[in-house]
This record gives structure tokens, C-alpha cells and sequence, in this order.
């Protein structure tokens, strides 16, 4: 029975995007919301599970597995385990935040019911890359995502959307070309696209150059959606143009295919390779933690602040994995949801502030604490909770990266987590100045016209459960690391073959 809540989870949503983008504005948006409603409740019963026996790389606690093209040994193979559940949860919450949040303010002359069906058939495509046991389906899901969120840029976007949503299009097909070639290599090499069997073997039947080469293919492509540097520069881009739901989606949770695919798929089934690769890839996130920070100091622009952030951020997701090691691996799926929740945050706030203020210059704002007190708590609240502060979500992410990097040992490995160190300390650095150019000093005239009032319902509505589940997640980080233990045990047990 559960099993069947795999596809209810696809196909409500793409039922619900076909349904708003049919009826009237209002309806279409309403049914929409009700379709990622029904999409979230039904994420819900498949944490109850029984313990799969053994240690396994994928160990799904409930799966559906039926054949799909046959002749070419290709299924429609779906399932969830601690390591993917806690992103399709993330996932079917924030689009239905998102989509409650477009009942009530949708930017832009285009018909709001549109901006929700496109949101809807986004979630299925994350969903189905979180889902997918099949190489071949986990492709043809991570495609899914392309053109939809380009929609969403260029529709409901600021003046440069279309530049924006072209430069997004053209990084993710290059990534995708990769990927693709990359998915071929393995499946033709094997014999199997099937993603449990490929774990189970740790690599067995591919030669260690065969490994590499693959390896590379599918980290350069999962770089490009994750983003790491030096393959970034669409990101900022993208989320100063996008519509804060956009942002939200996009920082919440469509950056998480690119590291869970990092782990799953490349980590998972080329274990030879990535030892191979891993210093590599440690030193780029690493990159991608400094300078990241470097360039938010320097930044003026509140959405792109926060876009750059988040490049620092997953750079300390990619450095975990990177490490091969369990508490690396915990630090990383630790590290992706605490970003979700609290990056989706962020964004819903400054997306608050803009549609307020008419800007998100930094030199335009200022003294936000006197006028609006409550906007400028939480963004207080979510920008500490980003820059690792102890006891919020932020923390263990970061601090169990560094831990693993230096336990790794060698000279290498210790240089790399001193180094991710001071970028947290940066993070720091550069949130502080946010909140003080923001929230503190004289009024500045776009906080000053302001009139004082309280915050919307729907903004509270969106809001407030990412805020305690922030909370949830930094006092009590077993919600995350109890669930992912016995696959991340089973993951380094294949890889240490």
C-alpha cells in the first residue's frame, strides 16, 4: 500500500498542474495548492517503515518497481530510504508553501495559475530525481526540472529575467549532455541501470579508468546544478530575477539534485573513482566556500548576497562528500536540509523586503528594526541560523564538514578544513554586515516611507514552519541523522571493499 504513495506523489502534482493551468486564476491556484497539499500529506506515511536487514548502499524502505521499456532492461523503478526521504519531505513542503504563498501575492501580469502548474510540475521532477532506482528514469526526471524553472524566470522574473533564464538553460543542457554520456557509460559497461544493484557492487565489472572517467562526467554535471565553483556564475544571476518563489525553489531544494545525484550516483556506484577524484573535489568546494564569502562581503545587492551564500554553503555539502567518509556523508545530507529550510527562509524574507521597499540595495536600506520589528527579527533569526550559529540548523553542517576533513587526515585534508573554517568565520562576517546595513542605523528613505504594520497572514503561514523546523533541526539533529545512519553505513561499507 505504501508503495503506492511513491506515484501519488508524482501524480498528484502533475494531475494539479494540468487542473490549474486549465481554470480560472483563483481556482487554478487554489487546486493547485490543494494538489501540493495532498502531495505533502502523502510524503508523510512513508517515514513508518521497517528496517531493511543488512547493510546496504540503498536499502529502500518502500519501493515500486515494474518494467518499463523491456526490451532495453529499463524500469520504472521508485523508492525512498533515509537518505531521499527527508528531501522529497522538503521538497513537497516548500512547493506547498510556495504555492499558498501565490494565492495571496503573485508578481508580474501573468495569470498566477500558470506560476503554480509550473511549480507543480517542477516538484515532480525533483521528487522523481529523489525517487528514481533507475539511472535511465533518474535522468529523464532531472530533465524535467529544465524548462519549467526557465518558464518560471523569464514569466515572473525582474528586468533581466530573460537573460538570466537563458544563461540557466544553457549551463544545466551542458550539464545534462554530461550527465547523459556519463549514464551511458555506466549502463553500457554493466549491463544494469538499476541504482540498488550498481551500489550493491561498489564498481564491480568497470575498470578503475573506466570508473574515473565516469566519474568525472557525472560530477562536472552534478557541479553545474549544485552549484560549485568554478561553474556558479548562473546562479546569481538566476535568483536576482527570479520571483521570490522562484528563489525558493530553486535554493531550497532544486540545488539538492546535484549533490544528492554527487552521492547516490557518482559517490555510490564509481566508489574508485571518486577516491580517485576526491582531492579534487575537495580543494573546488573548498574554492567555492572562500570565495564565495569573499564576494558576499563585497556584494550590494540583498538576492545576490544571499545567491552567493548559498554557493558557499553547498561548497561545505560537496567538501562532506568529498571526504568519503561516513561523518562527511552525515555532515552533507545534515547540511543540504538546514540549507533548504533556512536559504528558503532567507528568501521568502528578502522577497518581503523588495516587494516593501521597491529595492534590495543595501544602500537604500537601513533601520528596517524600527519601522517593521517583526521582518527584521526573523531576518535576524534566519541569518544566523545560515551563518552556523549553535542550537539552529545551520550549525551541523558546518561544523561536522570540518570535523570530518581534518579527521580524514594528511596534509591535504587539514589544510582544507582550516581553510573551510575561516569561510564559515567569513559567513559570519558577511551576515553580520547584512543585518547591520539592514536592520540597524537611521531609517533609510525607502525603510522610512514605509508605513508600520504587521505581517501578512500568508506570509506567516509560509513562514513560520520553516522557522520552527530550523529550530527542530539545530536542538535536535537526530531527526535527520537517525533516519540517514543505516544507509550512510552501508554506503561506506560498499565503498571501503
Amino acid at each position: 500500500m505504501t508503495s503506492a504513495l511513491l506515484v501519488v506523489v508524482l501524480a498528484v502534482p502533475a494531475f494539479g498542474a494540468v487542473l490549474a493551468a486549465l481554470l480560472p486564476d483563483r481556482a487554478g491556484r487554489l487546486t493547485g495548492t490543494a494538489a501540493a497539499a495532498v502531495a505533502f500529506l502523502a510524503t508523510l506515511p512513508l517515514a513508518w517503515h521497517s528496517t531493511p536487514a543488512g547493510h546496504h548502499a540503498i536499502a529502500p524502505w518502500h519501493q515500486l518497481d515494474v518494467a518499463w521499456a523491456p526490451a532495453l532492461d529499463i524500469r520504472f523503478h521508485l523508492g525512498v530510504d533515509g537518505i531521499s526521504w527527508p528531501l522529497v519531505l522538503l521538497t513537497t513542503l516548500l512547493t506547498l508553501l510556495c504555492c499558498g504563498y501565490s494565492l495571496w501575492r503573485t508578481p508580474g501580469a501573468v495569470p498566477g495559475r500558470y506560476l503554480v502548474a509550473l511549480l507543480l510540475v517542477i516538484e515532480v521532477g525533483i521528487v522523481g530525481v529523489f525517487e528514481s532506482l533507475d539511472l535511465v528514469l533518474f535522468f529523464v526526471f532531472f530533465e524535467v526540472v529544465l524548462l519549467p524553472m526557465y518558464a518560471v524566470i523569464a514569466g515572473w522574473g525582474g528586468p533581466g529575467r530573460r537573460a538570466a533564464a537563458t544563461k540557466f538553460v544553457l549551463y544545466t543542457l551542458f550539464g545534462s549532455v554530461l550527465l547523459l554520456v556519463g549514464v551511458f557509460v555506466i549502463v553500457a559497461k554493466t549491463g544494469t541501470a538499476d541504482l540498488v544493484t550498481l551500489s550493491d557492487r561498489g564498481g564491480a565489472g568497470l575498470s578503475g579508468g573506466t570508473q574515473l572517467l565516469a566519474f568525472v562526467l557525472l560530477a562536472v554535471a552534478f557541479a553545474v546544478k549544485s552549484p560549485l565553483w568554478p561553474l556558479h556564475t548562473w546562479l546569481p544571476d538566476a535568483h536576482t530575477e527570479a520571483p521570490t518563489v522562484g528563489s525558493v525553489i530553486l535554493a531550497g531544494v532544486l540545488l539538492k539534485m546535484g549533490t544528492y545525484g554527487l552521492l547516490r550516483v557518482a559517490v555510490g556506484v564509481l566508489p574508485d573513482g571518486a577516491r580517485a577524484a576526491s582531492g579534487l573535489l575537495g580543494v573546488l568546494a573548498t574554492a567555492a566556500i572562500l570565495i564565495g564569502a569573499l564576494v558576499c562581503l563585497r556584494q550590494t545587492e540583498l538576492k545576490r548576497l544571499i545567491a552567493y551564500s548559498s554557493v558557499g554553503h553547498m561548497g561545505f555539502v560537496v567538501l562532506g562528500i568529498a571526504t568519503l567518509t561516513g561523518t562527511g556523508f552525515q555532515a552533507a545530507l545534515i547540511g543540504n536540509i538546514a540549507h533548504g529550510l533556512l536559504t528558503g527562509l532567507l528568501f521568502f524574507l528578502v522577497g518581503a523586503i523588495k516587494d516593501r521597499t521597491g529595492t534590495g540595495e543595501l544602500a537604500r536600506l537601513g533601520g528596517l528594526r524600527e519601522v517593521a520589528p517583526a521582518l527584521a527579527g526573523l531576518l535576524g533569526f534566519a541569518a544566523i541560523g545560515s551563518l552556523g550559529l549553535p542550537g539552529l540548523a545551520g550549525f551541523w553542517g558546518e561544523f561536522f564538514t570540518v570535523y570530518a576533513a581534518i579527521r580524514h587526515g594528511g596534509p591535504l585534508w587539514i589544510v582544507l578544513g582550516v581553510f573551510a573554517a575561516f569561510g564559515g568565520a567569513l559567513a559570519a562576517a558577511y551576515f553580520l554586515r547584512l543585518l547591520r546595513r539592514v536592520a540597524h542605523g537611521p531609517a533609510a528613505p525607502a525603510i522610512a516611507a514605509l508605513r508600520p504594520r504587521a505581517l501578512a497572514r500568508p506570509e506567516l503561514a509560509a513562514w513560520s514552519p520553516l522557522v520552527l523546523l530550523a529550530l527542530a533541526v539545530g536542538v535536535a539533529p537526530a531527526l535527520v541523522l537517525a533516519l540517514s545512519a543505516p544507509p550512510v553505513r552501508g554506503l561506506i561499507e560498499v565503498i571501503g571493499r
